[in-house]
């Protein structure tokens, strides 16, 4: 990194992400060609009328001919085409919008899942707790654009993927990037990427190098998720594969796979996380391969967006292992696992339900207990995946239960279905609109959830980067294991903020069992490339 950027004790993103759009600091890392940058700014630059990303290969601009944008949409209001080489928006998400989770940075996960496709800038508008108007001034304030034009450079961006690395025909393209027309869908690919839709296809050969995505089936794709590098892979398979619950996730070598609730529809998920992706040299962007089957190719967006909150895709993991790994108990935790995920979700009220339906009992028991629920109360799918059975059931269906009936004491059942209600109700909202701190108290406002369950809904549904779980088992364990005195430890894990909940996973990887035995390969879902 240049000079001046990064300090030991800060992240090397903290100029851009704390202090504003710095031209000195934006400047130095487009002259590095730093790829950690990619995805928290843009470069626009004058004299050709293009925007990159920091890391474009091409000749370093004069620093007097460029400007900088926090946004893609940014940079496309202004009148700027995207770089056909660099391919600007096929970056990781800014780790700014979750680790401070201001509005703008919750709007733009909202976005990134459809809702203003689906509803509106009033619907997106009503999630976050603004009005419309109010809203959008706070977008083009801290992204320089307001939730319409981020909104279409998301489907420009979707559309360009699929355009270039699938047979889709470019009407399904249009549709399945969330364009309410074909005629929309030409009209925005023409000036963003200063093509035809026809043009893009065409030179699909040279794009396909970038893999980002490639067509089987009908309904089937696969689309690769950037992340930030390093990535643990094999730890984060590993989590998953842990805490499967029957009938909606399986798990085998090098792939996990489950059943999503989209808006339009029900789906599956294969993520294939390769060993080899424990390897990649540190502070590139890496590609994780997904592969989707849609009832409905609308849902393509929110599939995607979905992928990525699970695999914690925008995390920036130099900044956290640099902190952690300064820190004498943690140094050896991360130096065996750099680039650790903290594991996230594709649904909210999934997550939180599983989270109610776990407490004080083993994870073996939890997966025992929840596959019930789910076999009794799932909604079945046919999927053609062995073992992908059910689509995890919806809210208001454990609303209407009678806890009486539920495999578990009474007192759980209670909370599982109070909790269940509010959800369905609105009374809280894990879709990572309303703040952190306002779904927390409504949390532990209902019966039976207390500070370890809402905690821990936070850091796996509101993707909270800095959740510590002082009377967790599992961290005191960890612990005495490391020979720290569990108490002390605990006391002075503020030392570890803003990243405790990376710093959580560290401590519990060390309690991970042996990898069990593989289930059988699934068939339908195999790799195309």
């Amino acid at each position: 990194m240049h000079d001046g950027i990064v300090s030991e004790t800060t992240s090397p993103l903290d100029p851009v992400l704390d202090r504003g759009l710095d031209p000195a600091s934006c400047y130095a890392a487009v002259s590095s060609r730093d790829r950690r940058y990619d995805g928290v700014f843009y470069t626009a630059v004058r004299t050709t009328g293009i925007y990159c990303r920091p890391s474009c290969p091409a000749r370093t601009p004069a620093a007097g001919n460029v400007t900088f944008h926090r946004s893609a949409a940014s940079a496309q209001a202004a009148g700027y085409r995207a770089c056909k080489r660099c391919l600007p928006d096929a970056t990781p998400g800014s780790p700014d919008w979750d680790v401070h989770a201001g509005v703008a940075g919750r709007a733009m996960r909202l976005i990134a899942d459809g809702v203003v496709d689906r509803e509106g800038v009033e619907g997106l508008a009503r999630r976050i707790g603004y009005t419309p108007r109010h809203l959008g001034r706070v977008l083009v304030a801290e992204l320089g654009a307001g939730p319409l034009a981020l909104a279409r450079a998301r489907r420009a961006q979707t559309a360009r993927v699929l355009v270039e690395t699938t047979d889709l025909s470019l009407a399904d393209v249009a549709f399945a990037a969330g364009f309410a027309s074909v005629r929309q869908f030409n009209d925005t690919v023409r000036e963003v990427y200063d093509a035809s839709p026809s043009a893009l296809r065409a030179r699909r050969s040279a794009a396909g190098s970038h893999g980002a995505a490639e067509s089987t089936a009908a309904g089937t794709l696969t689309m690769r998720l950037a992340v930030r590098t390093p990535f643990a892979a094999t730890a984060l398979l590993d989590f998953l594969a842990y805490h499967l619950v029957p009938g909606v996730e399986v798990a085998g070598p090098g792939w996990y796979a489950r059943t999503l609730d989209l808006p339009h529809g029900p789906g599956t998920l294969r993520l294939h996380l390769d060993p080899s992706l424990d390897d990649l040299e540190p502070g590139r962007t890496a590609q994780v391969a997904a592969t989707f089957t849609l009832t409905d190719l609308r849902d393509t967006g929110a599939a995607v967006e979905r992928a990525r909150r699970l695999v914690d895709a925008d995390c920036d993991p130099l900044a956290v292992s640099a902190h952690l790994g300064a820190d004498r108990l943690l140094a050896p935790l991360v130096a065996r696992h750099p680039g650790l995920r903290v594991p996230g979700q594709v649904d909210g009220g999934e997550t939180a339900l599983r989270t109610v339906i776990g407490q004080q009992v083993s994870v073996t028991g939890a997966r025992t207990v929840t596959g019930r629920i789910v076999a009794a109360h799932g909604t079945r799918v046919d999927t053609g995946v062995p073992g992908l059975t059910h689509v995890f059931p919806r809210t208001d269906v454990v609303a209407g239960l009678d806890p009486e009936t539920l495999p578990m004491p009474r007192t759980r059942g209670r909370a599982l279905v109070g909790l269940a209600a509010a959800l369905a109700w609105g009374e809280v909202a894990l879709d990572r609109g309303p703040e952190r701190d306002a779904v927390r108290e409504r949390m532990l406002a209902l019966p039976g959830i207390g500070p370890w369950t809402a905690d821990y809904v936070a850091m796996r549904a509101l993707a909270h980067p800095d959740v510590f779980l002082p009377t967790d088992v599992g961290v005191r364990t960890a612990l005495t294991r490391l020979g720290a005195d569990p108490a002390e430890a605990i006391v002075g894990s503020d030392r570890w903020r803003p990243w405790r909940s990376y710093a959580l996973l560290h401590l519990w990887q060390t309690l991970m069992p042996p990898t069990p035995e593989p289930a059988p390969q699934p068939t339908d879902l195999q790799e195309t490339n």
